[in-house]
């Protein structure tokens, strides 16, 4: 009888190491044993897990413009925003999507060792323009060696369906993200920015662009005025209930030539200091389910174009800073109610 009880256990234990190899292989669960040996799941392992090397994303100006700043909703834009839209300014230049990212990927290959890209339209609302146009740029940047996806950036109101059908062919055979800006899912603080939005539609358009082969990054910022720790923490569990695949998480910090400067010169608004940035980012992350990607943690400001606060420079800091509250605190990605 104990001989067949010890039998029974040795198939048992072997049945369970078969199952976990053949688990191990499954994309999601090889991310998660990944991402479990950081606080959070950061963006650089998650491009690690697919190509097995150093992946990095190449700025592209594009020169498209968006709806709150040509008239169609407003003509002032976000009240952070300036006239570059958080763009370089190569397209108006004359520099080309080609020759943006061949540079890119000179400087990126010395200083990271990459070897493949991603071309990221940063600047403005990158969906926002006739399907051909846009066609046009997405095929010049997928042309160039060694680009192995796209990331857009832009607003949840510039997708109709015949963007993300576009969006959806490029998915096919490259890694495509989709950047949606919701900075805050409190509707009186997207009023108060004048975004020209309101949270539903950041829903709707993360439910029309699930379920095509598209990664969906929600872009939110921290210290808006007047939101309060709850505000944000609704933000964070908004985000967590949706089919979000990633995050983005900003400083408002105050640049030039903006409606937020006039807003700080005459003292109606405060920007957050360095450790209490740091606490409201580890507070957004423990709400964060463990399967989102986080693609940054802080921004990173033109420092010819900063106003304040002066700390938002000192990026590698704030991170560092980041990582030593969430040991600190023994807290993660995911401590307090983000599911798997």
């Amino acid at each position: 009888m104990d001989i067949l009880i010890c039998d029974l256990f040795v198939i048992w234990c072997l049945g369970f190491v078969i199952f976990l190899i053949i688990l191990s292989t499954h994309t999601m669960v090889k991310d998660w044993l990944l991402q479990m040996k950081s606080r959070y799941y950061d963006f650089n392992t998650y491009l690690r897990s697919l190509y097995g090397c150093r992946v990095q994303k190449i700025t592209v100006d594009a020169g498209l413009s968006c709806p709150n700043r040509d008239g169609t909703l407003s003509a002032g834009g976000c009240i952070y925003c300036n006239v570059r839209g958080s763009g370089t300014g190569a397209f108006a230049r004359g520099v080309s999507v080609t020759e943006q990212l061949h540079r890119g990927k000179q400087a990126l290959a010395r200083r990271y060792k990459a070897k493949k890209f991603l071309a990221y339209f940063q600047s403005f609302s990158n969906t926002y323009g006739p399907v051909q146009k846009l066609k046009l740029l997405y095929d010049e940047a997928v042309a160039v060696e060694d680009i192995v996806g796209l990331s857009i950036g832009t607003r949840p109101d510039c997708v109709g369906l015949p963007v993300l059908e576009l969006l959806q062919e490029y998915a096919r055979d490259y890694l495509l993200w989709v950047e949606y800006g919701l900075q805050s899912a409190n509707d009186a603080t997207l009023a108060r920015v004048n975004r020209g939005h309101d949270t539903q539609c950041f829903k709707d358009a993360v439910a029309a662009t699930a379920n095509r082969g598209i990664k969906i990054c929600a872009h939110v910022i921290l210290g808006l005025p007047n939101e309060t720790l709850q505000d944000m923490i609704h933000t964070a569990k908004t985000i967590a209930d949706l089919a979000v695949d990633g995050v983005k998480l900003h400083l408002l910090y105050v640049i030039k030539g903006t409606a937020l400067e006039t807003l700080y010169r005459q003292g109606q608004f405060q920007c957050l200091e360095q450790q209490e940035y740091v606490d409201r980012v580890c507070d957004f992350l423990e709400h964060i389910p463990r399967r989102m990607i986080i693609q940054r943690l802080t921004g990173d400001p033109h420092p010819a174009e900063l106003a304040a606060p002066q700390w938002s420079l000192r990026k590698s800091e704030t991170l560092a800073k980041i990582k030593q509250t969430l040991e600190s605190r023994d807290s993660w990605q995911g401590k307090k109610g983000g599911a798997f």
